[in-house]
């Protein structure tokens, strides 16, 4: 991703990000987060979210990545199930 991490833009002191950045980087990953346990039959949980599996494009949106131990959830006879899932890329 061109512009990197957002581990790397906070702790940088050549990467600024202002508040309206900051606060559209929060709502992108809040709907990254909404569609993968809402917008899907069989919901995934990310399990390992931290700034630097946040990446940043050229326009400043936020995608997480690194779903290495995601976890997909799934309900049989009133029992929560869940599976490790691959990496499949970023959101």
């Amino acid at each position: 991703m061109p512009n990197g991490s957002l581990e790397k833009c906070l702790h940088w002191p050549s990467c600024f990000l202002d508040m309206k950045q900051r606060l559209n980087i929060m709502i992108d990953l809040a709907s990254a987060l909404d569609y993968l346990h809402n917008g899907y039959s069989i919901p995934v949980v990310h399990c390992d979210l931290k700034p630097s599996n946040v990446l940043l494009d050229q326009d400043m949106i936020a995608h997480a990545s690194d779903f290495g131990i995601a976890k997909l959830l799934s309900q049989e006879d009133g029992i929560t199930h869940t599976a490790t899932i691959a990496t499949f890329g970023y959101v």
